[in-house]
């Protein structure tokens, strides 16, 4: 079942040359954990606001649980909609406890009730009492997802909310998060610009850049399999090439030699491609056919990161691979490389003419 539904939103603020969201089309499914994921600028944030009525769509329309909620005729206020929000900042009332923060604004009886159910949910009971600055930042965001979810909402919005915690928190409470939700069985819309976030989290990633969806997929279709060239680096790292598909149609020939490609968008033998090279497909191996010489190295603690210089006809071509964190490698030595085929995607984007590079 759709819970979460817009129809080619478009959104240009006054004085604005360009739109912030333009012709925006997205399907969420009742349940699912979605993650509008980009760089600042690229409209993320426009839509949540969109979706939450906090801004009004200049074109298309929203609909949330098969009623619709902004169109060129239609406009329900956002208290009218049924929406849960967690924001950036948490927006908890530091003078009332922990109770009177969930039980704000809540008008039914069952009050009492509906408070110890989305405490034990968020995993807080008995904190009741306790003022939000005696609160950890992991127990504040917990205080303000059980205030978004006591009202039974249609959908939940979180705005960046991991943004303000520090690196081994913010790691606990994506599992966390992610966990209260599917619990809760709630629609959720998360909006934020980092990957670990996003894939943690979700079921689904919408990849933004300049308001317009670049990608939508699991987190393995968008890391494996990036539509672009602008998905392939902002998620992760990628090793961008141009090529020509083989005719076995599960090959590209680039100008580091031919790759085994089992993603290829269908295309063709002898079609001009753009092909994604993950770093992690690269695989030391001594009779490799990619051999380079190591330009520098940086080591991550979750894996080497390797730049290596090829030479090929009269050209050096620079490639990121990644070693295991316990290889040792030294600048200037000589690495022979196959490449393993997961992680190895040819992109929709058209490639632009010249040279194998």
């Amino acid at each position: 079942m759709i819970n979460i539904e817009l129809n080619q939103v478009t959104k240009i603020y006054p004085g604005a040359k360009d739109p912030a969201v333009k012709e925006v089309s997205l399907t969420i499914e009742s349940g699912s954990i979605i993650t509008l994921l980009g760089p600042s600028g690229c409209g993320k944030t426009t839509t949540l606001r969109l979706i939450a009525g906090f801004e009004r769509a200049s074109s298309g329309s929203i609909s949330l649980a098969g009623r619709t909620v902004s169109s060129d005729n239609v406009w329900v206020p956002p208290e009218k909609r049924g929406i849960g929000m967690v924001f950036q900042d948490y927006a908890l009332f530091p003078h009332l406890d922990v109770y009177h923060n969930i039980s704000f604004g809540y008008k039914e009886k069952d009050v009492n009730q509906r408070v110890e159910e989305v405490l034990q949910l968020v995993g807080m009971k008995g904190f009741e009492k306790r003022l939000i600055h005696e609160l950890s930042g992991g127990q504040q965001q917990r205080v303000a997802l059980a205030r978004a979810l006591a009202k039974r909402p249609a959908v939940v919005l979180l705005d960046e909310p991991f943004s303000n915690l520090d690196a081994d928190l913010r790691s606990c409470m994506r599992v966390d998060v992610r966990r209260i939700l599917k619990k809760a069985g709630a629609t959720a819309v998360f909006v934020s610009h980092d990957q670990r976030d996003a894939f943690t989290i979700s079921d689904k990633v919408v990849v933004m850049k300049e308001g317009v969806i670049q990608q939508i997929g699991t987190p393995r279709e968008i890391y494996q399999y990036p539509d672009n060239r602008f998905v392939a680096s902002f998620v992760g790292q990628s090793n961008i090439l141009k090529g020509v598909m083989g005719y076995d149609g599960r090959s590209v020939e680039t100008v580091i030699g031919n790759i085994p490609c089992d993603h290829t968008h269908g295309m063709k033998a002898e079609d001009p491609v753009l092909l994604s090279i993950r770093p992690d497909s690269f695989e030391r191996d001594d009779a490799g056919d990619i051999e380079g010489r190591v330009l520098f190295q940086t080591y991550t603690g979750d894996s080497n990161d390797v730049t290596i210089q090829v030479p090929r006809d009269g050209r050096d071509i620079a490639l990121m691979v990644h070693l295991h964190p316990e290889e040792e490698v030294n600048t200037g030595e000589w690495l022979r490389f196959k490449v393993l085929p997961d992680f190895v995607a040819v992109m929709s984007e058209k490639p632009p003419t010249g040279k194998l590079l």
